[in-house]
């Protein structure tokens, strides 16, 4: 794509800015393609949004619950993008999707309730649900014919199980849940009556030749029980504004999210500029993030092939997110370990699987972000290539 390319990459601003494991925060010469995050610029619109804004100096306290023209974006673009029948009236501006899962967990959790979470998956479900004092129960998250198998969920759930984190589209995994999984989910929920944190924050990064369905698809009253969790780091490449949002379907579950958030009080709260980069983004910024996808989809492909001619790795085709979750059992090597190894001698920094980021489930993968132009992502995996090979011939 001629919109991102090396010459679209400030490297300098990237090693000055960029943290998170990624350039300002590996040595000199090491390609970084670990945490999911854009090499590219964001959409200009958004720039000349903030600098209007910024011109007259005022910054005065604003809306706790958010922008009402912010919360009216939002819900439009999840009716109109992904069939979302999301009312604005229960959407809670937050500083970031990170911070709403913790809300969602606060708002909902007490010591002694028991939550499910799949895996593997991204850690924050973890670490947010037992934050708020619940117990984690593990459910294996096993890739069945191009899909993650829910079979056998319903047996992990007790009388205790108050939550299940659904991440959706799956953060590692990249991929997609049909229509007959979720209505499965929602029919354990409406069984069972727990919560479902739904995590979508990958949701408008697909790929073309697949389709994101949403719990929320099925209506608020098949969703009662489900609160959802979006942010605009992955579609827009705005990580560090830190703009986000949860909602729900009724109002009982919107007020205890409102608590929770500490918003009323000023504790909380989504900042002023994010909500107007936030505007920005949702109302002149989805072009390039169709522009985008194109790109990430020509990264998959090359990886992929890539990948499968290079010894001691495999890896499944993703439907969505721009990561892929690598196999490389073969190697016979911990993935700490190579990661490790990759770092230091061949000048690749990706991601490793195992309990730190992804859970026990992730042992024998390494994970690495597409989010780069073709140059960049070519040098990398050249290097993993030179080190797989160095590595086998070893054996």
């Amino acid at each position: 794509m001629e919109n991102f390319t090396n010459k679209q990459i400030n490297f300098d601003i990237l090693k000055e800015r960029a943290h998170n494991l990624r350039w300002a925060e590996v040595p000199d010469g090491v390609i970084p393609l670990t945490a999911a995050d854009h090499d590219f610029p964001c959409a200009p619109e958004v720039v000349e949004a903030l600098m209007d804004y910024i011109k007259d100096g005022y910054f005065p306290y604003i809306e706790n619950r958010g922008m009402e023209r912010f919360k009216e974006d939002l819900a439009k673009s999840f009716r109109e993008r992904k069939n979302e029948p999301v009312e604005a009236k229960y959407v809670l501006p937050i500083d970031s999707a990170a911070r709403g899962m913790q809300v969602i967990a606060d708002a909902f959790l007490q010591p002694g309730d028991e939550c499910l979470v799949f895996d593997p998956v991204d850690f924050l479900f973890r670490t947010s649900m037992s934050n708020a004092g619940a117990t984690i129960k593990l459910f294996p998250s096993n890739l069945k014919e191009d899909r993650i198998s829910l079979e056998g969920l319903e047996n992990y759930i007790t009388p205790k199980t108050k939550m299940i984190g659904f991440c959706n589209p799956h953060n590692p995994m990249g991929m997609l849940y049909t229509k007959e999984d979720l209505d499965y989910l929602l029919t354990l929920s409406e069984k069972y009556g727990f919560y479902i944190m739904n995590d979508e924050i990958w949701s408008d990064m697909i790929y073309p030749e697949a389709h994101f369905n949403s719990l929320l698809e099925f209506g608020p009253e098949r969703n009662k029980r489900t609160l959802t969790v979006y942010g605009f780091s992955k579609t827009f490449g705005v990580a560090g504004l830190r703009i986000g949002c949860v909602y729900a379907t009724n109002q009982e579950n919107y007020d205890k999210l409102v608590e929770a958030s500490m918003v009323d009080s000023t504790i909380g709260g989504i900042n002023l500029l994010s909500q107007v980069a936030g505007i920005a983004c949702l109302e002149k910024g989805f072009y390039r993030v169709d522009q985008f996808v194109q790109q990430i989809t020509e990264n998959r492909d090359y990886a992929l092939q890539r990948i499968a001619a290079m010894p001691g790795i495999k890896c499944h085709k993703p439907q969505a997110t721009f990561v892929i979750f690598p196999d490389i059992t073969e190697t016979g090597m911990d993935p700490v370990e190579l990661v490790e190894l990759l770092k230091t001698k061949y000048k690749l920094a990706i991601v490793p699987g195992g309990e730190r980021f992804f859970g026990p489930g992730s042992e024998g993968h390494v994970r690495i972000c597409l989010a780069t132009s073709h140059e960049v992502l070519e040098e990398g995996l050249n290097r993993l290539e030179a080190c797989l090979k160095d590595l086998m011939s070893a054996k």
